[in-house]
């Protein structure tokens, strides 16, 4: 058998390579085609990957036993899972799951029912309104699909079966093809201001030119969503596609509508809540190029597309672009390894960039365009401290009295405001005042919140929910439970006592649920039935309320505490990002951060808006102990459903680490969250400089390893939490 009959397969499975397969003399595949393979008992359905490497014998090998009618996947993205694969130290079966996440996209939909004049209209056939509208439509339009055709004429089924019966049309197969209506590129947008133009000029510039990466750095209210949507124009213009990322795309109602205003049409969608019909039409129309621009969550990025001309990651410093579970990456930065490969320019927006995005500015790996004021002429808004120690709210209250009478002083003036704490629920933590006891989770290391509104305790790491207990389990004493700390239900029942006038919204995770609940509440605060938003950091992500002008962060120094390297950045980002919601057209905002910390540099930084003083002080100290961007982390996870097995297998996993300078291996120690889920947790971490080769230092040290069973070992390379 000549090795032009042999291919090796990749399958969408946790293995390291592919499986070598016999390809029949009748069939013709090339790498990247999507063929359908046998398994063991199974059928599956992989990507030809190239030549199979004969290692297999002639007997041994199985056949091919069909090729699917999808587009094959390109040099380029096989390339692209390749290198995740490579750099998350994962296996490339494992990454390409995630190219192929709707297996029955990969054929070609068959027809399905369509409907078209009839050769001869019946004379004596009674013609209805809706009957009328169903013909008209049909004139001249050849086979409509059915369900088009009930859309465009607002015609009942039972109406279209009717007019088939008594002649008036007939029945005829309609292909289904995976068509996505064209943006229109030179559309009418907004006008830009001069930094703008320049700024939009430099990315349209770069777009079919080959790899090019920039930062779109802006304040918040800039417009960079309309610079950057000129550089998705230029690439239409060139017949090119685009992908979209936005870190929380349930929350998207106004940047969807912005789009539709610039090109006339909707982008098509990629996330969690479309249906899979949508998905699988989807995900073909963006493999076959009819989909021009997509707009999604993380796992956009793995979607095909052979014409990828421009990537956009807005928001790039969201940590939500992290994925934590299975194949651990940041679609941020594998948004920049696509883009090389594909050789298309790349985007990153953010009014709070990252440092390590900062840090390839400064390499000059990255072009830096600046857009330095906001949109319009407007002002950025004025942040007040309000020093908790000398102002701290009456007993039994998390609100000071300055910020209270701000707020008035806001919904008196007709205008609106935003209340901003990132702790869902009503309670953090439950307690007995008899005993002491704290509710727990069951699965996790982790305190169990009360949600009031709902009428339950939750765990926010495995979603265990359990009714609040009457009696208390460890001292029996009965209704001894109270509530300890704020979260954004307590801010509503105190809001409710002090402005009970106010027409208040709390919007977290849990109250808006998916594109349509995000829709109806930027309608209702644009629509003025809103007074006083009440929420989590789904706030403070891209809004524009221009009725909204008064900010109060309840609690800025929540994301101070603790060992993480991050947690100065992520502040000044977060608060940065909440506070600017504030303030936007003719309307001057301001912002009250309530502070124990006053004097903290980051809360100094944003309270004098000295963007550059943090980041030099926040790189200065990451340089200093050779920290990200400046040196290397990775973290491994041992997990299992049983203590003392991981406990050994961290322990082994620490003494069997080879030795190597300018590298050190740091624990293992139990996981802060030492039980999540049901599995007991160990970390070590790996501190590493630049010029260390950790993934290859990683599998060397693995593969000397043996895995005993039940134990999962899960590598984190440069690690966003420390949970």
């Amino acid at each position: 058998m000549s090795r032009a009959d042999r291919v090796k397969v990749l399958l969408p499975m946790p293995v390291g390579s592919g499986y070598d397969y016999r390809v029949p003399a009748d069939m013709a595949v090339a790498p990247g085609d999507f063929v359908r393979v046998p398994l063991g008992p199974r059928h599956m359905t992989g990507v030809v990957w190239g030549e199979a490497d004969g290692a297999v014998p002639d007997d041994r090998l199985k056949s091919v036993l069909a090729r699917h009618d999808a587009p094959p996947l390109s040099a380029a993205h096989r390339g692209f899972i390749d290198w995740i694969a490579a750099y998350a130290v994962a296996a490339p079966g494992s990454v390409l799951r995630m190219a192929m996440p709707v297996p029955e996209a990969l054929d070609a939909p068959g027809p399905v029912t369509g409907y078209r004049m009839a050769a001869a209209t019946p004379s004596r056939a009674r013609i209805t309104p809706p009957r009328r509208r169903v013909l008209e439509a049909l004139a001249g339009a050849g086979t409509v699909e059915a369900g088009r055709l009930r859309a465009e004429t607002g015609a009942s089924a039972a109406v279209l079966t009717g007019m088939a019966r008594v002649g008036l049309i007939e029945t005829a197969p309609v292909a289904v093809r995976p068509d996505w209506p064209a943006p229109q590129p030179d559309r009418t947008g907004v006008a830009l201001s001069a930094d703008q133009r320049s700024a939009a000029q430099s990315l349209g510039e770069a777009v079919g030119r080959g790899y090019a990466a920039f930062l779109l750095e802006g304040v918040t209210g800039s417009g960079k969503t309309e610079v950057y949507f000129e550089a998705i124009a230029e690439a239409l213009r060139q017949g090119l596609q685009a992908i979209v990322l936005l870190p929380e795309i349930a929350l998207t109602a106004q940047w969807l509508a912005r789009f539709e205003q610039r090109f006339g049409v909707r982008p098509a969608p990629w996330h969690s809540d479309l249906t899979r019909a949508q998905r699988r039409q989807i995900w073909r129309a963006a493999a076959t190029g009819t989909a021009r621009v997509v707009v999604g969550a993380r796992s956009a990025l793995m979607l095909p597309m052979p014409a990828l001309g421009l990537i956009v990651v807005d928001e790039e410093h969201d940590q939500s672009f992290k994925q934590e579970d299975g194949v651990v990456y940041h679609a941020r930065d594998m948004a920049v390894v696509r883009a090389t490969l594909e050789k298309a320019a790349i985007v990153l927006a953010s009014a709070t960039p990252a440092l390590e995005t900062i840090a390839n500015v400064e390499r000059r790996r990255y072009v830096r365009l600046a857009l330095p004021e906001r949109h319009g002429g407007a002002l950025l808004p004025v942040a007040e401290l309000l020093d908790l120690r000398r102002e701290a709210p009456p007993r039994g209250r998390w609100l000071a009295d300055r910020l209270v009478k701000a707020m008035a002083e806001t919904l008196a003036a007709g205008e609106q405001a935003l209340l901003y704490l990132n702790r869902r629920g009503y309670a953090p933590l439950t307690l007995c005042r008899t005993c002491g006891l704290r509710l727990e989770c069951p699965h996790c290391s982790a305190w169990l919140v009360e949600h009031r509104l709902a009428g339950r305790l939750e765990c926010h790491h495995c979603g265990h929910i359990k009714p609040l207990p009457r009696l208390c389990p460890e001292c029996s004493a009965e209704d001894s439970f109270v509530p300890c700390g704020p979260g954004v239900e307590r801010l509503a029942e105190e809001v409710a006592g002090l402005l009970p006038s106010a027409r208040v919204l709390v919007a977290t995770s849990d109250t808006i649920r998916g594109p349509a609940a995000a829709a109806a509440l930027v309608q209702d605060v644009q629509d003025g039935a809103v007074d006083l938003l009440i929420g989590t950091q789904i706030l403070a992500k891209g809004h524009h309320f221009p009725k909204l002008t008064l900010v109060g962060v309840v609690d800025a120094d929540l994301g101070l505490a603790g060992g993480d390297l991050r947690a100065a950045e992520r502040t000044w980002q977060m608060l940065n990002q909440v506070a600017g919601r504030a303030g936007r057209a003719e309307r001057p905002g301001r912002a009250i951060l309530q502070s124990w910390r006053p004097d903290h540099p980051v809360l100094r930084a944003i309270a004098e808006g000295d963007r550059d003083g943090f980041i030099a002080e926040e790189m200065a100290a990451r340089q200093r102990f050779a920290m990200p961007p400046y040196g290397r982390l990775a973290a491994i996870i041992v997990s299992g459903r049983r203590a003392e097995p991981v406990r050994q297998m961290a322990e082994t996993l620490a003494h069997r680490a080879p030795a190597q300078t300018d590298l050190a291996v740091l624990g293992p120690t139990p996981a802060p969250l030492a039980l999540l889920r049901g599995y007991f947790r160990y970390r070590l971490l790996v501190k590493a400089t630049r010029a260390i080769n950790l993934q290859a230092y990683i599998r060397r040290w693995l593969s000397r390893t043996p895995q005993p069973g039940g134990v999962r070992i899960k590598v984190d390379i440069d690690p966003y939490s420390f949970f």
